[in-house]
C-alpha cells in the first residue's frame, strides 16, 4: 500500500516500538494507521482494543472491521457483548475505563489501545473518562491515540511522557489530500470569500453585519436554492447539516419537489429501499413509509431520533451513492465513515449543552472534513450559511479562519471511580490527582479547588457509609459498579427497595434514572404505585442534593425523571412498538435509546453484590425489554447481504 508522508512515519514508530498520538485533519487518513496495527496483530497473534467515543461509532467500526476481519472482532459496550475475548475488540472508552478499574481484568492480554478521537477529552459529560483512561493506562499497553488538529497536541504528549515515563512520539498532518474550497449563502446569493459578503446590496455596512439592528429585513437565503447550485454545478453527493431534528426533517420535505436522480436511478433506488426495508423488518413501518417518497428522489434524513434500523438503511444507501443530498445532525460528523463531494451547514450556531453559540473552528472542521472524497474527488466543497442577524462578521471570521480550540481538561471522577479507587489506593487515591491532566494544566487555585472536590467527594461517601474503616462497605462495593446514578441507587439498594420491586418496577426505576428529557417533552399521568416509586426517589434525590451542596459538589446527582414510564410498562406487557409510541411524544430513536441505556444499568446492577433472587428477577426484566427493535445485539449480528 502507498502511504501518504504522515502515515508511514507513524507506521514506522509503531514497529519501533513507540506509542503515537497522530494529530491530522478529518479526512487525512488516520484510520489506515490504526488498520495498520489491527493488521499487524492479527498476524502475530496478539490482541489489541479499538476505543470509540460512542457506541454509534462503536457499532459501526464493528461493521467495518468485521466486512475484513470477519471472528477476529468483537464488540464490547454497555447493551452488546459479541465476540468479548476477540483478537480485535471495539469498546466504548467507559467500558475500556471500567476494566481499568476492576480487580481481575482481562487486559493483560491486550498489547495495543486505539483512542479514536482522543480530543473528545474536553467533552463536558465524557472528557474525564477519557483522562482517567490515559492515566491507568497499564505499562505492558503500547498506544495509538488518533485526534483532528489541536494546537496542544505537544502537551498532551509531554503530560502522558511525564505520567508514564515511555516515549511517545508525535505525529503532525496539517494538510488534507483533497482541498477543500469554501462559500457562502447569504442574502440568496453566493459568494467565494467571506470579504466579499459585506459587498452585497444590502450588507454594505459592516454595522448591518454584527446584530446592531434587528429590525433589518434579511432577503430569502432559501436552501433549495443553495441545493439546486449544488445540482447544477455537479457538486453532489452532499451532507447537510442541521443542529435540530426537526429542521433536518422539513428540509428534507422542503426538497420534494426536487429530483436529483434520473428515471433510471429513481426506480432503482426505490428496489434498492423497498429490499433494505425487508431485510431490516421496516416494512409497514410508519417512519420508513414517510421516508421512502423523499428517498425516490435521492434525498433523506439522517438524525438521533430515527429507529436505528431505518438510520442504517439511509447510511447504506448514502455509501452506495444512491442517496445524493442527506440532512442530518452533526453526530453523522463524528468519525462515521459518510465522505461526501460537498458539505452544507445550515447555519453557524448550535447549542453546546447550556448556551446558544457560535460554532467551534474545531467542530467546523470535524464536520467540513467530510466534503471531498479521497480517491475520487479532485476537491471538495463546504457551503455556509449565512444569517447576519444571528451570525457577526467577526463570528464568521474566527470559525473559519481562527485556530482549532485547545484540548481543556474535564478532569471530575466520578463516585464509582473514587469508590474503586479508594479499594485499591484506600486514603492515597488523592495523589493520583496530580497526575492529572487538570492538574498538568491548571494554575494552583484550581488544582486545590479540585483536590477539595475530590477530598468532598470521599468525605460525603463515609458520611453515608460506603466507605467505613477505611473499606467499601456492602453499599459501596454495590455503587463501585454503577457509573453515573451510584448514590441514588446506592441508597435505594440500601432500604432494600430493589428487592421489593416486581420487574416492571424495576424497569421503570432503571428507566426513570437515565432519562433526560427535551423541552416540551410530554408529561404522563401515573399510576399510584409509580407515583409513590417517584415520591421515594425524589426525597432520596434531595437529601443527596443538600449533602452535595453542603460539600460544594458539583454536578450535582441525577433526578428520577418518569416520562417514559408508561411506555416502558406497556413494552413489558408485549405491545408493539408503534402502540407504545401513544403515550409519549418522544421520537422513537430517542424512546430505543434510554430503553437501552436502562438495560446497561440493569447489567451492571447484575455484577454487584446483590441477592440471587435479585439477580433472576434482573434478568426477568432484562429478557422483557431486550426484544424486537431494543436488541442492538441482535441488529449487528444480523448482516445484511450487499446491496
Amino acid at each position: 500500500m502507498n502511504y501518504d508522508p504522515f502515515q508511514k512515519e507513524a507506521i514506522e514508530h509503531i514497529k519501533e516500538g513507540y506509542s503515537v498520538i497522530v494529530s491530522a485533519p478529518t479526512g487525512a487518513g488516520k484510520t489506515v494507521i490504526a488498520e495498520y496495527i489491527i493488521c499487524d496483530c492479527i498476524k502475530n497473534n496478539t490482541k489489541v482494543i479499538y476505543t470509540a467515543p460512542i457506541k454509534a461509532l462503536s457499532n459501526q467500526k464493528f461493521r467495518d472491521f468485521y466486512e475484513n476481519f470477519g471472528d477476529k472482532i468483537g464488540l464490547l459496550t454497555g447493551d452488546v457483548s459479541i465476540n468479548p475475548h476477540a483478537s480485535v475488540l471495539i469498546m466504548t472508552t467507559e467500558i475500556f475505563r471500567n476494566k481499568l478499574l476492576e480487580e481481575k481484568s482481562d487486559l493483560g492480554n491486550y498489547s495495543w489501545i486505539i483512542f479514536d478521537e482522543v480530543h473528545y477529552m474536553d467533552d463536558y459529560e465524557r472528557g474525564s473518562t477519557w483522562e482517567e483512561s490515559l492515566i491507568f493506562l497499564p505499562e505492558h499497553m503500547n498506544m495509538l491515540a488518533l485526534s483532528a488538529t489541536i494546537p496542544n497536541i505537544d502537551e498532551l504528549a509531554e503530560w502522558f511522557h511525564s505520567i508514564h515515563k515511555r516515549p511517545l512520539k508525535v505525529v503532525k498532518e496539517e494538510n488534507r489530500p483533497v482541498p477543500l474550497h469554501f462559500f457562502y449563502q447569504c442574502e440568496g446569493q453566493i459568494v467565494d470569500e467571506i470579504e466579499k459578503l459585506l459587498r452585497l446590496p444590502s450588507l454594505r455596512t459592516s454595522q448591518s453585519f454584527a446584530r446592531t439592528d434587528r429590525r433589518y429585513k434579511t432577503k430569502p437565503n432559501r436552501p433549495t436554492a443553495l441545493i439546486r447550485h449544488l445540482y447544477e454545478n455537479d457538486r453532489l453527493p452532499c451532507i447537510y447539516f442541521s443542529f435540530g431534528r426537526r429542521r433536518c426533517e422539513y428540509l428534507a420535505e422542503e426538497m420534494r419537489d426536487f429530483y436529483l436522480v434520473n428515471n433510471s436511478e429513481k426506480e432503482n433506488l426505490k428496489l434498492v429501499y423497498q429490499d433494505l426495508c425487508r431485510r431490516f423488518d421496516l416494512l409497514g413501518e410508519k417512519s420508513a413509509l414517510m421516508l421512502g417518497p423523499i428517498v425516490e428522489r435521492g434525498i433523506a434524513y439522517h438524525h438521533a431520533g430515527m429507529l436505528p434500523r431505518l438510520k442504517e438503511v439511509i447510511e447504506r444507501l448514502f455509501t452506495k451513492r444512491l442517496i445524493k443530498v442527506i440532512f442530518t445532525t452533526e453526530t453523522f460528523a463524528l468519525g462515521i465513515n459518510m465522505p461526501a463531494r460537498t458539505v452544507v451547514f445550515d447555519e453557524l450556531r448550535k447549542y453546546h449543552g447550556r448556551f446558544f453559540g457560535p460554532l467551534r473552528t474545531r467542530d467546523f472542521y470535524q464536520m467540513s472534513g467530510r466534503a471531498g472524497r479521497r480517491g475520487i474527488d479532485k476537491e471538495g466543497f463546504v457551503y455556509s450559511r449565512i444569517n447576519p442577524r444571528y451570525t457577526s462578521f467577526q463570528e464568521l471570521k474566527k470559525i473559519i479562519y481562527g485556530q482549532p480550540e485547545k484540548v481543556t481538561s474535564r478532569f471530575n471522577a466520578s463516585y464509582a471511580t473514587v469508590l474503586n479507587l479508594y479499594e485499591k489506593y484506600k486514603e492515597g487515591l488523592c495523589d493520583i490527582y496530580p497526575r492529572s491532566f487538570h492538574y498538568y494544566q491548571r494554575k494552583e487555585r484550581f488544582r486545590h479547588k479540585a483536590l477539595e472536590l475530590l477530598h468532598s467527594k470521599v468525605k460525603i461517601l463515609r458520611e453515608l457509609r460506603y466507605i467505613k474503616d477505611e473499606r467499601l462497605t456492602d453499599k459501596g462495593r454495590f455503587a463501585s459498579k454503577i457509573y453515573g446514578y451510584e448514590l441514588s441507587l446506592g441508597e435505594l439498594y440500601e432500604k432494600g427497595l430493589l428487592e421489593d420491586l416486581s420487574e416492571r418496577e424495576l424497569g421503570i426505576l432503571c428507566l426513570a434514572a437515565v432519562y433526560e428529557p427535551r423541552k416540551g417533552s410530554l408529561r404522563p399521568r401515573l399510576s399510584k404505585k409509580i407515583r409513590g416509586l417517584c415520591d421515594i426517589t425524589e426525597n432520596v434525590v434531595h437529601r443527596l442534593h443538600l449533602k452535595e451542596k453542603r460539600y460544594g459538589i458539583t454536578p450535582l446527582s441525577k433526578r428520577y425523571c418518569y416520562y417514559l414510564s408508561p411506555c416502558l410498562d406497556a413494552w413489558m406487557r408485549k405491545e408493539r412498538f408503534d402502540k407504545i409510541l401513544q403515550h409519549t411524544n418522544a421520537d422513537e430513536g430517542e424512546v430505543i435509546r434510554f430503553f437501552r441505556m436502562s438495560l446497561q444499568i440493569l447489567r451492571e446492577i447484575l455484577d454487584t453484590p446483590v441477592s440471587p433472587s435479585l439477580k433472576e428477577k434482573i434478568g426477568k426484566t432484562i429478557s422483557f425489554i431486550n426484544r424486537d427493535v431494543m436488541d442492538t445485539e441482535r441488529q449487528l449480528r444480523e448482516k445484511p447481504q450487499p446491496l
